[in-house]
């Protein structure tokens, strides 16, 4: 079994809702339960990709402090990752169990939020804690109320060993009748955000080595007397130029089997397009000649070609999504 537990707060030693988690920690620890805590606030550059962590879970723990209003943003950007980026199916048989404390008014209506918030998603709620903590060295040496503590995190491992069943509630029904995930098309900036990989240093160097990689090849190509003069694509590029006002960028398509790549440099009204290597590119892009071919017969587009993997790009996404307004096969 595995329980993850997701931490809204803002990470401050006074936090009750640490000192909580900490102990139903300790208690799933020794009846076995694997946990896994993340603290939102530490990858709150990349909470679109946190639902991805549910996948492996069996249940989780959303806990949050309420320090003047509500249930902080963390914890809200990390819900609404849940709705618009989050498994639904997973979701579905995935037990969530609130923790909500504060140092001020509002740890019940913050309880209630978590709940109905999981059961918009699909998700099964367990029930969950909720206290006011005015001094958190008393709390701590409560006895009893470490016991309730306790308590709620063996609730939590016997309703996920059981598999405990609960009535159908309203918000389910509305969730049914009513809401609707939007189904997004998404842009290929907004999945290049969505990747696992976008936070991994590492990786974004890789990224950057190949694309000096693939320049310098190109470069040392060019010197070749061998290279022979190609204008395919040239023709169908031109004359489905659509001038875009104010903008301007530099593209170059890395065609397979072809010696040089396909430069596009689009200057407001003016196109410059020919086979060879330049400097100051926006844009990298490689696919093959059969994919070329389909997007300029119309069957398919740019944006269409990367999102579905047939053609992968770097560097300035926003100017990649512009392709299929400048040319308009």
């Amino acid at each position: 079994m595995k329980v993850n537990i997701y931490y809204g707060g803002r990470g401050v030693l006074d936090d009750p809702t640490l000192y909580v988690l900490n102990k139903m920690e300790d208690v799933l620890h020794e009846l076995r339960v694997s946990v896994e805590r993340i603290n939102i606030y530490e990858h709150k550059n990349e909470i679109t990709t946190l639902p991805q962590t549910l996948k492996e879970a069996d249940g989780i723990i959303l806990g949050t402090t309420v320090e003047w209003l509500g249930i902080g943003g963390y914890m809200q950007q990390f819900l609404d990752s849940c709705w618009l980026y989050g498994d639904k199916e997973k979701i579905k048989t995935t037990y969530m169990q609130p923790i909500v404390m504060s140092t001020t008014y509002g740890e019940r209506e913050g309880e209630l939020t978590l709940a109905n918030a999981w059961e918009f998603l699909g998700g099964l709620p367990c029930p969950g804690l909720c206290g006011y903590v005015e001094d958190l060295v008393t709390f701590e040496m409560n006895e009893d109320y470490n016991l309730i503590i306790e308590k709620k995190a063996e609730n939590l491992y016997r309703t996920i060993s059981q598999k405990q069943k609960s009535l159908p509630t309203s918000n389910q029904a509305v969730k049914q009748s009513v809401l609707r995930t939007p189904q997004m098309e998404l842009t290929p900036q907004e999945s290049e955000q969505l990747s696992k990989y976008v936070s991994d240093d590492t990786y974004v160097k890789k990224q950057k080595e190949d694309i000096e990689e693939l320049a310098s090849m190109f470069k040392d190509m060019l010197g070749k007397k061998s290279e022979e003069a190609d204008d395919t694509f040239i023709k169908d590029f031109s004359e489905h130029f659509v001038p875009q006002k104010g903008f301007s960028a530099k593209y170059l398509f890395i065609i397979e089997g072809k010696k040089k790549p396909l430069f596009v440099d689009v200057a407001e009204e003016e196109l410059d397009i020919h086979y060879g290597q330049e400097d100051g590119i926006d844009v990298f892009a490689k696919l093959t000649p059969e994919v070329l071919e389909g997007i300029v017969a119309g069957r398919m587009t740019f944006q269409r070609a990367f999102m579905t993997g047939e053609m992968t790009a770097k560097g300035n996404f926003k100017t990649l999504r512009m392709l299929d307004n400048l040319f308009a096969f």
